[in-house]
């Protein structure tokens, strides 16, 4: 369980990479949909399933954020 939520906080500190909204988006929901991927492949989701939330929720902090200047 310990590795499930390593893999899982790691992305989520780097979803804001990028200076504007839409790029912390973009990658945000890319970090998200890789990290969604990997834990439904470990997990009885699925693959598909798990890149589509991760996705969803990586966009969305992604958008959440702001830059650090």
């Amino acid at each position: 369980m310990i590795k499930v939520v390593a893999v899982f906080l790691l992305p989520l500190s780097l979803a804001a990479c990028g200076d504007t909204w839409g790029q912390r988006a973009v990658t945000g929901g890319g970090i998200g949909a890789g990290t969604g991927a990997l834990l439904g492949a470990l997990t009885p989701i699925g693959l598909l399933p798990g890149a589509l939330v991760g996705g969803a929720v990586g966009a969305g902090v992604g958008a959440a954020t702001t830059p650090r200047r």
